[in-house]
């Protein structure tokens, strides 16, 4: 096995291990524990041979990886003792600070209320404690936004579900005045029994980069993978409600550790095809900031282009239309000679029901395959369409137009290899993409 590869998949299987409800901190330092050393060895020996060199890269990783852990400190988001660097947006509920917490009281006949920080956060690690009227409805917005030219400056973004309802979706990950649920627990038996009626609740956000995790008293909840927002302020959410009688809910220690941020870094530049290759039929051409690839009918050679360069765990986003034809995007493949010219994973890209699913050429052939006749409500026919594709470790969900179209767990496929933009053949093709990007971690 190439050894570049083989040490990605080392850090993958790594990755993999430790996604428990832990502190990230305790988590890394566990790495020097002789245990947890075998666990992961007899993981990597699942894959190939192990030497001495393997040892010596897991050696280096567990330092620096802890440095960059270690480095950001804990701030409380509130002081106990006035509002400063919160805004209150929306509603009219009531917020005072009582012994030291702040509390939230309904008002009947009132939209949803949220008490918002000032200042924007990107990739952070956020807890407080928490205890709600059973009765009520309520929530953490995080990396959101209040915008005039969204819908008049409603607050809009991912919401952390307090629910003390028997639904028991507590922990959940709600997209307020936008896509509704994205994260519900409805498959999470665990986290619906975390949370407790009556008391004081824990809760533990993380969001880094494209990755969104919640826990609930130390319970896993949530793990969503989506881009849509990437910063906005964290914000304390009491919902409307028409009861009479006031409903209250408290939250104290508030604390943040600010991790930096993300950002999306262009793989096409938009004027060349600098970064990519063409391979077999079809012809490619850049134009406007746009890749249009086009072929005949008679060419019975797929076309494709390739990027350059390979890629294991990434976030990656384009535009793209299809004018005519059955178009893909590849990820994790590898050029291969025959009329296909690459096996690996594709996203069908092309004017029906399928677009959206994941096919595996050279392997499995479909592994999500969209039933015939369903209305794919996230795609628009002869449009710009939104594609974003996040494959890490041996997980991959893809969006489009920012509805979730396919995702694998736990998947036994390949874990590297090169994007490409794929001219399906025999067929009349004409297709375009424009805004490849990939999301990187800022340093």
């Amino acid at each position: 096995m190439n050894r570049i590869v083989f040490i990605m998949l080392i850090l993958s299987e790594l990755a993999s291990f430790y996604r428990q409800p832990c502190r990230l901190q305790d988590a890394l330092r566990s790495l020097i524990n002789p245990a947890s050393l075998l666990a992961i060895m007899r993981t990597v020996i699942h894959f190939s041979k192990i030497n001495c060199w393997v040892m010596f890269w897991l050696s280096l990783a567990s330092p620096l990886v802890e440095h960059r852990a270690s480095a950001a400190a804990w701030t409380s988001l509130f002081n106990g003792k006035n509002f400063d660097g919160w805004t209150q947006r929306d509603g009219k509920a009531k917020y005072e600070i009582r012994d030291g917490a702040i509390i939230g009281i309904t008002v009947p006949r009132s939209r949803n209320s949220f008490l918002c920080t000032n200042r924007d956060y990107a990739d952070f690690i956020f807890e407080v404690e928490l205890k709600v009227d059973p009765k009520m409805n309520a929530g953490i917005q995080i990396r959101s936004a209040s915008i005039p030219s969204y819908r008049n400056g409603i607050v809009h973004g991912y919401q952390v579900e307090i629910d003390p309802s028997k639904r028991a979706w507590s922990g959940g990950i709600y997209d307020e005045s936008r896509r509704g649920w994205i994260n519900d627990l409805k498959e999470n038996e665990p986290a619906r029994q975390a949370f407790r009626p009556n008391e004081w609740n824990r809760y533990r956000i993380e969001a880094i980069g494209d990755h969104i995790r919640t826990w609930v008293n130390g319970v896993p909840a949530a793990d969503l993978r989506d881009s849509m927002s990437l910063t906005g302020f964290i914000g304390l959410q009491v919902h409307g409600t028409s009861r009479e009688e006031p409903m209250e809910i408290a939250w104290r220690k508030l604390r943040i550790q600010d991790l930096g941020r993300h950002e999306w870094k262009p793989l096409f530049d938009g004027k060349t095809l600098k970064g990519w290759q063409p391979k077999l039929g079809g012809e490619w051409r850049v134009s406007d900031g746009v890749i249009k690839g086009i072929s005949s009918k008679a060419e019975r050679r797929h076309g494709l282009l390739m990027s350059e360069a390979t890629f294991s765990d990434f976030t990656v986003r384009l535009k793209f239309k299809v004018n005519e034809g059955d178009s893909g995007f590849y990820f994790r493949s590898e050029p291969v000679d025959q009329v296909v010219g690459v096996n690996g994973f594709q996203v069908e890209l092309d004017t029906t029901f399928e677009t959206g699913g994941l096919y595996e050429t050279g392997g499995r052939a479909w592994v999500v395959q969209h039933p015939a006749g369903e209305k794919t409500r996230w795609y628009k026919p002869g449009e710009w369409n939104d594609l974003t594709v996040s494959a890490w470790g041996r997980r991959t969900v893809v969006r489009m137009n920012g509805r979730k179209s396919a995702e694998l767990i736990n998947d036994p496929g390949r874990i590297v290899g090169h994007f490409a933009l794929q001219l399906h053949g025999s067929q009349e093709m004409d297709v375009e993409f424009k805004d490849i990007e990939q999301l990187v971690r800022v340093e």
